[in-house]
Formats: structure tokens, C-alpha cells, sequence
């Protein structure tokens, strides 16, 4: 793959480029960016916002991530997010990792590496491989063990984020925490 960089500039020159993302190769020379591009460049963009020591000052941002980082997968995980006191990003792990239908997830390791890392809150995260972004029963019981848990050790749990490819759904929003 050739090394380029990326501009938004939209060639008024060629009609072919017109609300186009276009690409100028070594060369100079600009082209229309292939898919893959686009997914790298926007990968890095919410990578950075989603990074250790930013502060996550917009729900939509951890959403956007999440889905490019796990709602694909063909196998379910379960993900926190560990925060600071000003909600500042810790770390984001994969702590579980399951099948196509189900992952277990423990408490107390989550409780643990709360712990570990310091952490003041956590977003919680985990992907349904079939599409289908509605929480279960399961889902809502766990959320309110993890939340009861944590709590325990002053670790406030600020949402549960349900991740498919092209919808997530927060438990926040929905009024489930």
C-alpha cells in the first residue's frame, strides 16, 4: 500500500470528485479513497478521542468507537471502560471474551481491576454478534450486579452500552440504570 495522506478538500475541477473524501498519493496527485481509507482514517480519529487521558465528554464518541471496535465480532466480549473522577479514559479492556450467544463475565475481576487501575467509574460494553442491539433479562440482571458490586468499592457505573455493527443501545438512555 502506498504511503498517502488524507485531505477534505472537494476538486472543483473534476466532477468526479465532487462530495468526494479525496487522497493525494506521494505523487501529489489526488484520488477518490477507497473504503478501507476512510474506515483506517475514521478508526484513528475515534481511537484518539477514546484514548488514555481524554476526558469523554461525549456519549456518541465511546459509541462510535465501540461500534468499529467490537460490533463486528463474531463472538460476543465484554469490555469496561475504567475512568478517573473526571472521567478521564484509565483503560479500556476486553476482559471477556465468549461465544457466538453468550460471554461469562465475573464481578469481582471487574471489581478487581477497578481497583487496580484506580478507577472512580466504568463504562461497560459487550457486543451481540446476531444484530440484534435490544438488551436481554441477562443483561439487565448483570448490569445491576456489576453496579451493586461496584459500588461497594465507591466505583460508580455510568453506563451499559449494548454494541451490534450499526446500532448501540445505552442502558443510561433507556432509563436501566
Amino acid at each position: 500500500m502506498s504511503q498517502s495522506s488524507f485531505s477534505f478538500a472537494v476538486s472543483s475541477t473534476e466532477a468526479r470528485f465532487t462530495n468526494a473524501l479525496l487522497v493525494r498519493d506521494v505523487d501529489g496527485q489526488y484520488r477518490v479513497a477507497s473504503a478501507d481509507e476512510v474506515l483506517s482514517q475514521a478508526w484513528g480519529v475515534l481511537a484518539d478521542r477514546v484514548k488514555p487521558g481524554v476526558t469523554l465528554s461525549s456519549p456518541q464518541d465511546v459509541k462510535d468507537y465501540l461500534r468499529l471496535a467490537i460490533g463486528m465480532l463474531e463472538h460476543e466480549v465484554f469490555c469496561v471502560v475504567f475512568l478517573d473522577a473526571q472521567h478521564r479514559v484509565i483503560e479500556l479492556q476486553q476482559m471477556f471474551r465468549g461465544t457466538v450467544t453468550q460471554t461469562s463475565v465475573y464481578p469481582r475481576e471487574v471489581v478487581k481491576a477497578s481497583l487496580a487501575l484506580n478507577a472512580a467509574a466504568v463504562i461497560l460494553a459487550h457486543n451481540h454478534p446476531s444484530g440484534a442491539a435490544e438488551p436481554s433479562r441477562a443483561d439487565e440482571y448483570l448490569t445491576q450486579t456489576l453496579k451493586t458490586a461496584l459500588q461497594l468499592v465507591d466505583v460508580r457505573v455510568l453506563d451499559h452500552l449494548v454494541v451490534t455493527a450499526n446500532v448501540v443501545v445505552s442502558f443510561a438512555e433507556r432509563g436501566l440504570l
